[in-house]
């Protein structure tokens, strides 16, 4: 096993290092941001300011630490140079050990427990959740929050609202609706659960002052939810129950999602191996249950921005698998348009490209990033696929042009 191990150790070291050497061909800018802590979740936030040669964009992230000092949600601001402005010097001679001049901490947020996921919400760029190891769903506005200082026996910074509903810890499947206020969760009581928010984001709207949240907590206050998920929450914090509820896992929800185009219809996928569509005006049942979508544990999903029919999947056999849901059945039957199998390791991420409706992105625990085009299926050369090895611990975002 000890020998495995370091052949293993030296196959990512030599695929990093193979890497490293053609950073100057693969991209047009690359910038390294070295973190101090493992960051478990990092999101592009709204674009602030567009220049000649860079533009200015919001980046949030999430700091784990090992508890001598506190959990944190990051609010950076990056500075992104335009395609063929960069200077070739400054991206053949990165190190992956420095911070980088383009990333600057805006504001941090100390979080109860550690952020596991953070979505934003697009009706409102000031806004974003984020799940952690309890059962709530916790709301910021990013704006109102104070600044905070992460050290040892600093109060939690308090949520601006608590989404309640979930009956067991919820921590990973979480989205935001991209036409109307909604949250939707999933979690270990195998419930997906929706939200709306919308008389919280107009009282934001209306009375910007007054969401603003209690400065830096007190002796009174209490953890949301701390690292081992006792659920407790803030006092100061108001709260809202769900909107509705909905049933048909029989394990873990890890991922759900809107369908871009509606508000009453999203997806989810989970330990049992299961895809389900959800259609809100049909009640909380099932619309469309596809058995057996993988042969394991889903972890991931997406639905296609530009063509609502395509909904990708990840799992724990290490393929990705594109559903068209037209082709699917309310009798559970179902299949793949296509399979994926480029990663050996459980897949943990899928992500269609806001740009071109055929390209999408795929990561797993074999550290490997691979982009896809599934227009190019059937094409001879692997065009469209980049495989970037493991990256030290840290943040490591990229800019590929027009490849």
């Amino acid at each position: 096993m000890k020998e495995g191990r370091k052949g293993m150790e030296r196959s990512v070291d030599d695929r990093y290092t193979q890497w490293k050497s053609l950073v100057p061909v693969l991209y047009d800018w690359l910038a390294n941001h070295n973190l101090v802590w493992p960051s478990l979740s990092c999101r592009w936030g709204p674009q602030l300011e567009q220049a000649t040669y860079k533009n200015r964009q919001r980046l949030y992230l999430s700091e784990q630490t090992d508890g001598s000092v506190p959990n944190t949600l990051v609010i950076a601001n990056c500075e992104v140079v335009k395609p063929r402005v960069a200077a070739a010097e400054h991206i053949s001679q990165f190190n992956e050990e420095a911070r980088s001049p383009f990333v600057k901490k805006f504001k941090t947020i100390i979080h109860p427990g550690e952020v596991n996921r953070i979505r934003e919400l697009p009706q409102n760029s000031k806004i974003v959740a984020t799940h952690t190891d309890s059962p709530d769903v916790l709301i910021w506005d990013v704006e109102a929050q104070p600044n905070r200082h992460a050290v040892l026996g600093a109060a939690d910074s308090h949520p601006d609202l608590i989404l309640t509903g979930h009956q067991d810890n919820a921590e990973f499947a979480l989205a935001m609706c991209p036409t109307e206020p909604y949250v939707l969760s999933g979690g270990k009581d195998k419930s997906v659960v929706l939200w709306s928010i919308q008389d919280h984001v107009s009282a934001l709207a209306a009375e910007p002052g007054s969401a603003k949240s209690t400065a830096s907590g007190g002796a009174n206050s209490k953890n949301a939810s701390k690292s081992g998920g006792n659920g407790d929450k803030p006092l100061e914090s108001p709260s809202i129950g769900a909107r509705g509820k909905y049933l048909g896992h029989e394990d873990t929800v890890e991922d759900v999602q809107f369908c871009p185009s509606s508000a009453q219809e999203f997806c989810s996928v989970g330990d049992d191996s299961c895809l389900i569509l959800w259609d809100a005006r049909s009640g909380s049942t099932p619309a469309v249950k596809v058995e057996k979508a993988h042969n394991a544990d889903i972890h991931c999903v997406d639905w296609n921005p530009h063509d609502v029919n395509l909904i990708l999947t990840g799992s724990a056999d290490n393929s990705i698998h594109m559903f068209d849901r037209r082709k699917l059945t309310s009798d559970g039957v179902g299949s793949p348009i296509h399979k994926f199998e480029g990663h050996s390791a459980a897949v943990l991420c899928v992500q269609w490209s806001p740009d071109k409706s055929s390209v999408f992105g795929s990561s797993a625990e074999d550290g490997i990033l691979n982009i896809w085009d599934h227009e190019k299926i059937g094409e001879k050369q692997d065009y469209g696929e980049l495989k970037i090895p493991n990256y030290p611990p840290g943040l490591f975002f990229r800019h590929a042009g027009h490849r």
